[in-house]
């Protein structure tokens, strides 16, 4: 067991798919995983180890944040020696030219936190995926016929604010979203040497004020989790 998550060491697969929500966690491994196992519920983050198509995957929460996610993604690599982690999760797009239910693979995702500078002393305020699981993803979505898009991603501090305008450093690092994990995760398998992506579906158009709504959401979610399902299988 590790300080944050109560699974035993064997009870967690190489690869995990990672969205910040316990409960779509406690969906996919209902829904697409056979024999799923919860292994870990502390603090109410589930954890759960089933089969896809024959192969051994595990999913969980990672919580809302950089901290959040700072410490699960940690707690993965170093004490279940998790190779490959896979964000799922949602973000809110600052342009219309982003739509509704798009996929985003991300490819870079920038921040003004200082998580990875007092973490593992990296200064930079922009990071790549880590690993070549951001092309499995691409050549996924290929197969599957789903169109996603490549993009660069503002993970940020923040949600709530009283500047409405754009961050200056989405404009600096050209991000037409924004979300609140993949820098911290990004930073942690940099340091770490593992392999991380990061996969988001747009739920909020910003300018416009167009969401999905709560029941759309778990529609609109599916095409996300099937490909992060199929591509987690090919890193194995």
């Amino acid at each position: 067991m590790s300080i944050h998550i109560s699974a035993k060491k064997g009870e967690i697969a190489k690869v995990v798919l990672q969205p910040g929500d316990p409960l779509r966690a406690q969906y996919i491994a209902e829904n697409y995983l056979e024999n799923a196992k919860l292994v870990s519920k502390t603090r109410g983050i589930f954890y759960y180890t089933g089969l896809y198509k024959g192969k051994e995957i595990s999913v969980g929460a990672s919580g809302m944040g950089f901290p959040s996610i700072g410490i699960y993604s940690f707690e993965l690599f170093t004490e279940y020696e998790v190779d490959t982690i896979i964000r799922i999760g949602t973000c809110g797009a600052y342009t219309t030219d982003l739509k509704l239910f798009d996929i985003l693979n991300i490819e870079n995702a920038a921040s003004e936190s200082t998580y990875a500078k007092y973490a593992w002393e990296i200064e930079d305020e922009i990071l790549p995926h880590q690993g070549n699981i951001f092309g499995t993803i691409n050549e996924t979505a290929q197969e599957l016929s789903l169109a996603t898009k490549a993009i660069n991603v503002h993970s940020s501090d923040i949600f709530y604010r009283k500047d409405q305008n754009i961050p200056a450093i989405a404009t600096k690092y050209n991000c037409p979203a924004v979300e609140m994990e993949a820098f911290g995760l990004f930073a942690n398998a940099q340091h770490l040497g593992k392999n991380a992506a990061t996969i988001l579906t747009v739920t909020d158009i910003i300018p416009t004020h167009e969401k999905i709504s709560a029941d759309e959401r778990e529609k609109a979610l599916k095409p996300m989790m099937e490909l992060a399902l199929e591509s987690a299988i090919k890193s194995l």
